[in-house]
């Protein structure tokens, strides 16, 4: 079988990453060169090295159609995920969306022959505008397995084509469907929370409000990893990290502009921080990383969550970046921290 140009330049850029994950931190520091400790901190830099082939391995995303980018993200995270983690069984469904049905993937725990295991109502990343089952296949099956919860991916419809309210909507109808088919799936109905990382941070959040306000069961817990939850306001980080750690502010702008279509961003549905009661919501977890442009405004949620009595576990990793959770096939120090948040999910959902 002929091997594509494609496929030899993601053998060689993954390679290349994992001997840079393995090289000795002072050389690598050496090499990335300065200028990558900000706001007091310092960024891994192994990740530093790895950023900074990636910049120079990948055309420019600003420039490319949605579909380009969308390409670029399905590629990106096929280099950066590595050997699918094992779990105990994966299977593609449909669930029920607002405007019909939606495609979504089911992961099974290896422990759920022991007895029901608690469901994880996942939406990925991706701005609202690329992302989708594939993409976040690798961060559903480090979840499942060592968070020991079922999973279950849901492939919300994207903007442009659909722009607000669109995702938002399918999220609740996902999430009211996962709540009446949880048992079917193997999982156990009293406990089925919901989570997602950045963009899907974001409907989660929006779900467990919705959920409150709308009398339907309350999610057991909330997983929101660096959330997208406050575009109203211009947090310092936002400049801070403008350019150069994986997400930036330009794209993070159009990413913004091109799902709310228009829409106020200081609505709640949009930025869920917004929200003008945040009581009785869902014990969280808000998984920040110190080098992201959303990193403030996930922690000023947090705070905003603690303020208004409701549990929150709160993490930043330290020297990382947004999207760690999808790094963890060539980068330690991300694949650690993602193991960690999937045992801070494992404790609040056996409590």
């Amino acid at each position: 079988m002929a091997v594509s140009r494609s496929d030899l330049a993601t053998a060689t850029l993954n390679r290349l990453a994992r001997v840079m994950d393995v090289t000795p931190s002072g050389f690598a520091k050496r090499i990335a060169g300065t200028g990558r400790d900000t706001d007091g901190m310092q960024l891994d830099p192994h990740l530093a090295l790895i950023l900074a082939l990636g910049d120079r391995a990948c055309p420019a995303r600003q420039n490319a159609t949605v579909e380009e980018q969308r390409a670029l993200t399905r590629e990106s995270s096929r280099l950066a995920a590595g050997a699918p983690i094992p779990v105990g069984g994966v299977r593609d469904l449909t669930v029920t969306g607002a405007a019909g049905p939606l495609r979504a993937r089911h992961y099974v725990p290896p422990s759920a022959t022991a007895g029901p295991r608690p469901l994880l109502v996942f939406f990925h990343g991706g701005g609202w505008v690329v992302g989708d089952l594939d993409t976040h296949d690798q961060p559903c099956r480090l979840l499942c397995r060592y968070a020991d919860v079922h999973v279950l991916a849901i492939d919300y419809r994207l903007a442009p084509e659909h722009p607000y309210p669109a995702a938002v909507d399918d999220a609740i109808l996902a999430y009211s469907w996962a709540l009446e088919q949880a048992a079917a799936l193997g999982a156990d109905a009293s406990r089925v929370a919901v989570g997602g990382d950045s963009a899907g941070g974001n409907l989660a959040a929006v779900v467990a409000q919705h959920a409150r306000d709308h009398g339907m069961q309350a999610p057991t817990a909330q997983l929101l990893v660096y959330p997208a939850v406050d575009a109203s306001v211009p947090y310092p980080s936002k400049d801070l990290f403008a350019e150069g750690y994986f997400l930036t502010k330009k794209q993070m702008d159009w990413y913004w502009d091109t799902y709310s279509a228009g829409g106020s961003r200081t609505e709640p549905r949009l930025s869920p921080r917004c929200a003008s009661d945040l009581s009785g919501l869902a014990p969280a977890i808000v998984a920040t990383a110190a080098f992201d442009p959303l990193r403030d405004e996930g922690e000023a949620y947090a705070a905003a969550l603690r303020e208004a009595g409701t549990r929150v576990v709160a993490r930043r990793a330290a020297g990382l970046v947004h999207g760690y959770l999808s790094m963890t096939g060539i980068h330690r120090a991300s694949l650690h921290e993602s193991l960690a948040v999937a045992g801070a999910l494992a404790a609040l959902l056996d409590t």
